[in-house]
């Protein structure tokens, strides 16, 4: 079979190169082509562009970009109709994806598959009429969006578990270093950490994480961690912890967790992450124009939560302290009512083994893979 698959960031790079290596284990002809990343060309196949050309995000940035934007797009409908792959595989990225999308549908007699659903549920919801109208499968890593497609919309999706459940038990099994060695090996003491994940670009950074360290600075019997993300430079995060009593432990978000006491933490998968790993959580969020962000949030966006702790449990298991609510008092209260021996601690972990029950033991490339491969059987047969 021939697979053409359009990932236009690094999370999608990810999750597409880990499909890519279990449609490799079910299907021995396998043939890739696609727009990604570094991980989907380790696993083979020819890389037509690479995500780093498509990722551009905010108003401003995609107008500024727009004439590469759209180059890229032609190209790459020029290159699926030269070609003539027996199957589209989206991932994600739904501002560029639907419209290849309905390019294919228009021009092209093949399936369109989407793995990991457009976040639809929380902004533009009207794109589930391009959805119904130009994908065929659509596979979905959120237990929420089941009954937001299927009910809601009467649209038939599958869940097909969450990647960083299996990601992290793997961790989880294999990591044996002690806190003590832990400390000692980033030249830490041995005070309980506060973790800070304070996002992965440099602009959630710079808003968060020095309203971050004012609170965790209330608890002198803890020490405070940064988390620094892979793709930031150490010495970004000199101007926020040079004259704070902060460390940085840098591309080793995992281990951090499996030692923290606690974290604050902004939006986002590092929500999820957390909550797995079972340390209890503040989610914090700065934004510009805070009472217009609450505004659009009671008025205009769809969901009542900004954590995918909270999504998934349907109420507020995390204090999600965003917008208007974003202020040190409030971080600092929230944090000490999870502290060892506070009683939010032990309902928040409570919770945290409800939304891994919901989340199953599915290994999500997998099980896509298997459903992927049995319905291009289906049509295969059809067509004969």
């Amino acid at each position: 079979m021939k697979y053409y698959l359009i990932a236009g960031e690094a999370s999608g790079d990810l999750h597409a190169s880990r499909l890519m290596r279990s449609l490799k284990s079910y299907d021995s002809e396998v043939e890739f082509r696609f727009f990604g990343g570094d991980l989907m060309a380790e696993v083979g196949g020819k890389p037509v562009r690479h995500y780093k050309e498509l990722a551009y995000m905010g108003f401003v940035p995609v107008l500024l970009h727009l004439p590469t934007i759209l180059r890229n797009m032609r190209m790459c409908k020029k290159d699926i109709l030269a070609w003539k792959p027996d199957v589209i595989i989206l991932v994600d990225y739904p501002g560029f994806n639907l419209k290849i999308a309905r390019f294919v549908r228009k021009n092209y007699c093949i399936p369109v598959f989407y793995y990991i659903s457009p976040k639809i549920w929380a902004w533009k919801e009207y794109r589930i009429r391009n959805i119904k109208r130009d994908v065929n499968e659509l596979y979905s890593i959120l237990p929420f969006e089941v009954p937001f497609f299927e009910q809601k919309h009467n649209y038939r999706i599958h869940y097909v578990g969450n990647p960083t459940v299996e990601e992290i038990e793997t961790f989880r099994v294999r990591y044996v270093e002690q806190f003590v060695d832990f400390c000692e090996r980033h030249e830490l003491d041995n005070r309980p950490i506060i973790a800070l994940l304070a996002g992965s670009r440099k602009q959630e950074i710079k808003d968060n994480l020095p309203a971050m360290i004012e609170a965790a600075r209330h608890f002198e019997d803890y020490q405070i961690v940064v988390a620094g993300a892979p793709s930031v430079n150490k010495k970004f995060y000199d101007r926020f912890i040079a004259a704070a009593p902060v460390k940085i432990v840098s591309d080793e978000t995992y281990q951090l967790l499996s030692n923290a006491s606690v974290a604050l933490v902004t939006s986002g998968t590092a929500t999820l992450e957390t909550a797995l790993f079972n340390v209890p959580q503040v989610v914090c969020y700065a934004t510009p124009v805070p009472m217009l962000v609450r505004f659009a949030f009671k008025h205009i966006i769809k969901v009542n939560y900004i954590s995918l702790v909270n999504l998934i449990a349907n109420r507020e298991v995390v204090p999600e302290l965003l917008a208007d609510r974003f202020k040190i008092s409030n971080i600092a209260n929230e944090l000490y009512k999870i502290l060892p021996l506070q009683p939010g601690r032990a309902a928040m972990l409570e919770s945290y083994r409800s939304i891994r029950s919901q989340l199953g033991d599915e290994i999500a490339p997998d099980n896509a893979a298997r459903l992927i491969i049995h319905r291009l059987s289906e049509v295969q047969m059809h067509e004969e």
